[in-house]
């Protein structure tokens, strides 16, 4: 075994270099979730811990970013959404509080954005749905890639990591490259590292940790789940799009469909313009993430979760998530030497 634990640290080499670690796992950005708990936690256990800033003003996350200073001495990064109205306010609180690694996510960011990370002296990670993109962010300077498939929770694209993983990591060899959806076991993180990435990113087993500040309830439905519980937000008719969102079915995702069903009737005979439907249907959601998270509110708000939800059997501590992932990973690889 400790020849296969040498040749895990020699596969994830480059990616526990560029993040600082020990181990090349980064906790996903979970908004209401990666907050400074479960982010020092991650750091702490060896992984790499990611503080989602979500919608939070500057003062929050300078903030979240001294709590999290407060709990670990070890690297973490944060997560920005590049349409957040103060992103460079944000980048600039970032900075200040030198944080190390700094993730864009949510669209291709601006050359502003991007000089005014690695100006800072940050490193830049950002996510690529598609090989043209993961090519164009790092001629714009992306420092590290994170692709992600369909099988994650939260927001998705619709490409599964395996095809992504194929597509990306055999042309794109300048930077790092972090694999991420549906990841749940070490066996697989392997079998990505073998492919060419640098490292993976876990968020589902992670949000049910017991560092994690769900509650009990949000964490229990994550322990009774299976796979095929995680679905995506579902689209009644394409003049009003819904942004493809994965999380356990409910009575709210049932609702959702109704009310998008009442929205299409009431603007068909002229009740609501378009504009006022599309609003309408985007705002059912509001508030839904953090009723579900802190509230406990498993049943009307947003559960979201990825496909590996199966594999969450337990509320664990980071340490033993991430230990069994590292035992996992060195056990693949030793058995292929017998």
């Amino acid at each position: 075994m400790i020849a296969a634990r040498a040749a895990l640290d020699r596969l994830w080499a480059r990616g526990t270099a560029f993040l600082g670690c020990r181990y090349a796992i980064m906790g996903g950005a979970m908004s209401w979730v990666s907050e400074r708990h479960l982010v020092a936690a991650i750091s702490n256990a060896g992984g790499f811990g990611v503080i989602a800033c979500g919608a939070m003003s500057p003062d929050q996350l300078a903030a979240e970013i001294a709590g999290a200073q407060a709990l670990t001495d070890r690297p973490f990064g944060v997560n920005l959404i590049t349409m957040h109205p103060q992103l460079d306010d944000l980048i600039r609180v970032c900075l200040a509080a030198r944080v190390g690694h700094v993730v864009l996510a949510g669209g291709v960011p601006s050359g502003g954005a991007v000089r005014a990370v690695k100006d800072g002296g940050a490193r830049l990670i950002c996510f690529a749905p598609a090989l043209v993109l993961a090519r164009r962010l790092v001629r714009l300077g992306a420092d590290a890639l994170v692709i992600e498939g369909s099988e994650a929770g939260g927001h998705i694209g619709p490409v599964s990591l395996t095809v992504l993983a194929q597509e990306i990591l055999p042309h794109v060899r300048e930077v790092p490259v972090f694999v991420a959806g549906g990841l749940g076991r070490g066996e697989a993180i392997v079998a990505f590292l073998e492919m060419g990435a640098s490292g993976a990113q876990l968020g589902t087993r992670f949000a049910a940790a017991t560092e994690s500040i769900a509650h009990p309830n949000f964490k229990a439905t994550f322990i009774r789940a299976a796979a095929r519980d995680a679905v995506p937000s579902v689209q009644l008719d394409e003049r009003f799009p819904v942004i493809p969102v994965r999380g356990l079915a409910n009575a709210g995702t049932k609702r959702f469909l109704e009310h998008q069903a009442d929205t299409l009737r009431r603007f068909q005979s002229g009740e609501l313009s378009r504009e006022a439907a599309q609003l309408a249907i985007e705002h059912f959601w509001a508030g839904a993430l953090r009723r579900a998270v802190i509230e406990g509110d498993v049943e009307h708000g947003s559960v979201m979760a990825g496909q590996s939800v199966g594999m969450v059997t337990a509320v664990q501590p980071i340490a033993e998530i991430i230990g069994e992932l590292v035992e996992q990973a060195a056990g693949a690889l030793a058995s292929r030497g017998d």
